[in-house]
């Protein structure tokens, strides 16, 4: 397959971007602002802007839009940005999409639910309270109306293996390891199901090698809320020092609200691949620490 990847420089398209690599498919992967040694260039607001990788030329069996905004709040704060960098970019790579004829994968979130009553399955009914759950339902519904076969992999609380580290997950582990004496503000009643990249790189390779097209939820045997994951990776370094602050997320007042009972349930996938085994923070921690 000719793979294009958008936004291959961040946690989750940087993973897709080298697993895909592993499975020897030729793959081009872009940045919008973050350049790696892997990336090539690629505005999704101006398609053809003269700077771009021709993807033309390129002829991409598959493309998987991985580029986001995905800073909450910010995105609360600037609701013109963020429209246009979550739906007006989608809608830039549908059109483009469906003028290649090539199969779309889009990241959407937990966040297009209000968190009454998560963890949520494929065909629970959205209801965004903010502005970034707003805008990833808007792009998710561009891709389903879309004329060409596309798949929507919604997630939540992704960590892994990244360039710049910048994950809940990955920034703890770094400070820890560093000696680095953490300061924690965390919510007590936000729960969901973190998931690390390499699984949704894994997973998505197999629904694309399959042809298994539509909405799937991606995440892991993980529910827990942020203070019982610092803790759970702040068990692995006992001399570890840090200042745990647990709060609601009332007390803490973000701009934006979180969908507080959320996460995801993943069975419509599992019922697709029953032996595919989702790893574990627990996991994650003890192979780096290896």
């Amino acid at each position: 397959m000719n793979i294009f990847i958008i936004g291959a420089s961040g946690l989750v398209g940087g993973n897709c971007y080298h697993y895909f690599k592993e499975k020897k498919e030729n793959v081009i992967g872009t940045h919008f602002s973050y350049e790696t040694p892997y990336t090539v260039a690629f505005n999704t607001l101006d398609i053809n802007n003269e700077n771009n990788f021709n993807i033309y030329d390129f002829k991409p069996d598959v493309i998987i839009h991985c580029g986001a905004l995905t800073h909450v709040d910010y995105c609360e704060q600037n609701e013109v940005e963020s429209y246009e960098k979550t739906v007006t970019a989608t809608k830039n790579i549908v059109d483009l999409a469906e003028q290649l004829n090539a199969t779309l994968v889009f990241i959407s979130t937990d966040y297009i639910f209000d968190g009454h009553d998560g963890p949520y399955d494929e065909q629970a009914k959205p209801n965004p309270i903010s502005i970034y759950g707003s805008h990833k339902l808007e792009a998710e519904e561009l891709v389903l109306n879309s004329t060409v076969n596309t798949i929507v992999l919604r997630i939540t609380n992704v960590y892994g293996d990244e360039i710049r580290g910048k994950n809940f997950v990955a920034r703890i582990f770094d400070q820890a390891i560093n000696q680095q004496k953490l300061t924690l503000k965390l919510p007590t009643d936000q729960f969901a199901t973190p998931i690390n990249a390499h699984d949704i790189a894994k997973a998505m390779y197999l629904l694309l090698d399959n042809k298994h097209y539509g909405i799937y939820n991606i995440s892991s045997t993980d529910y827990m809320n942020r203070v019982q994951l610092a803790l759970r990776i702040l068990s692995y370094f006992p001399t570890a020092q840090y200042d745990l602050l647990p709060m609601t997320t009332n007390e803490l007042n973000p701009p934006a609200q979180r969908p507080l009972q959320g996460g995801l349930k993943n069975k419509k996938f599992m019922d697709l691949f029953p032996d595919f085994v989702f790893s574990t923070i627990d996991e994650y921690i003890s192979n780096k620490l290896k």
